[in-house]
């Protein structure tokens, strides 16, 4: 082996963010942040699939779609955390066991 960083490199790194953001949302029932930032790793996870494939085929698809993922989840985030603070406002808690309680 002669040192370089090759694809299987980054689909380890690829999986492992991916495992840790579907344990953070199996595990962490209680915290809605902690489930948005869960969500945030598996898309994380994700990019860096498409990006490693991308320069591995010599092929740009793979890097403009991870920029609309990137949109796509800039604009996830965005709403999620407006909905949590408009929630936290009326019920004072984040807790995801009273999330089950709301009304509409």
């Amino acid at each position: 082996m002669n040192g370089s960083i090759g694809l299987t490199h980054y689909l380890v790194v690829a999986a492992i963010l991916f495992t840790m953001g579907v344990l953070g949302i199996f595990l962490n029932r209680k915290n809605l942040i902690v489930i948005l930032m869960a969500i945030e790793l598996i898309l994380l996870a994700v990019n860096i699939n498409f990006v490693a494939f991308s320069a591995a085929l010599h092929d740009l698809v793979g890097q403009v779609f991870a920029m609309f993922v990137l949109t796509v989840a800039a604009g996830e985030a965005a709403i999620g955390l407006a909905i949590l603070v408009i929630y936290f406002r009326g019920r004072g808690t984040i807790a995801v066991d009273d999330a089950n309680r709301m009304k509409g």
